[in-house]
């Protein structure tokens, strides 16, 4: 396995992803490869701060009072409906309990929980743009022009990226690289705009929980544009595909992106 391989699976790794046998040579890899080691500490560094790092902000001391002065001063005292049937109910309650907390990890491990929602599909995109952003060496391939960076895909995804729209004065091709979206790869494609750089995620859609609420027509697709912790984003589909456009770029700017995008897809 090569550092392009390993790097292309290390967010899959983290996320326990991999085959076991795949897993094993990634690390080994890594074990002797001192550049791949620092990329997955920087990985591991960066999902750390955008899951569990973020800024959470505390309510306001007028909202606590408000609160507060709806809050009953005294709770009433009620027996647990539990103790109401008997002590013979006890046995059956704890193990209704453990089945509560069992289950869902079971059924996790199986593979047969729902899905992740349509706004962990936002969130994804969103913070693999900011995982591009922080990269060394975004850029995997340089803008040569569409017809350069489209045929580098060939050979290291298992779908055929429709991208036509080539860049241009205002929104230049910068390149591509291979990402992923949840667990699958994604082409990428990186235009910029002044200063903002903008992400383009192409990715197979089937299975995924699309957001179907407030989609407006952008060109030839219906598109829906969220935000997320200040970034901007439009997902759309079409055909088989999933297009998932991601930057702080203002809304109406990054949608002419879209329409352009879409319009020649």
């Amino acid at each position: 396995m090569d550092c392009e391989h390993v790097r292309l699976h290390l967010v899959a790794s983290q996320r326990g992803r991999l085959e076991p046998e795949l897993d094993s040579a990634l690390r080994a890899h890594m074990a002797a490869c001192a550049p791949c080691a620092r990329a997955e500490a920087v990985e591991v560094a960066l999902t750390d701060l955008l899951e569990q790092r973020l800024p959470q902000h505390p309510a306001s001391l007028a909202l606590k009072r408000r609160v507060a002065a709806q809050w009953p001063s005294r709770l009433p005292t009620r027996v647990p409906w539990w103790r109401r049937w008997g002590p013979s109910l006890v046995p059956a309650v704890a193990v209704a309990v453990v089945l509560l907390i069992a289950l869902p990890l079971v059924y996790e491990r199986a593979g047969l929980l729902q899905a992740p929602g349509p706004t962990q599909l936002v969130g994804e995109a969103v913070n693999d743009h900011l995982r591009l952003l922080a990269s060394e060496h975004p850029l995997e391939v340089q803008s040569g022009g569409i017809h350069q960076v489209k045929p580098w895909f060939a050979g290291r995804l298992d779908f055929a990226p429709v991208v036509a729209f080539a860049g241009d004065e205002e929104f230049p091709l910068q390149g591509g690289a291979v990402g992923y979206v949840l667990d699958r790869k994604a082409a990428v494609f990186v235009y910029k705009r002044r200063l903002h750089t903008i992400s383009l995620f192409v990715f197979r859609a089937d299975g995924l929980p699309w957001p179907t609420r407030g989609q407006e027509p952008m060109g030839r697709v219906a598109a829906s544009t969220h935000v997320v912790r200040g970034f901007n984003a439009i997902l759309w589909r079409a055909g088989d595909l999933g297009y998932a456009l991601v930057s702080d770029l203002d809304a109406t700017e990054l949608r002419q992106l879209g329409m352009r995008i879409a319009g020649s897809a």
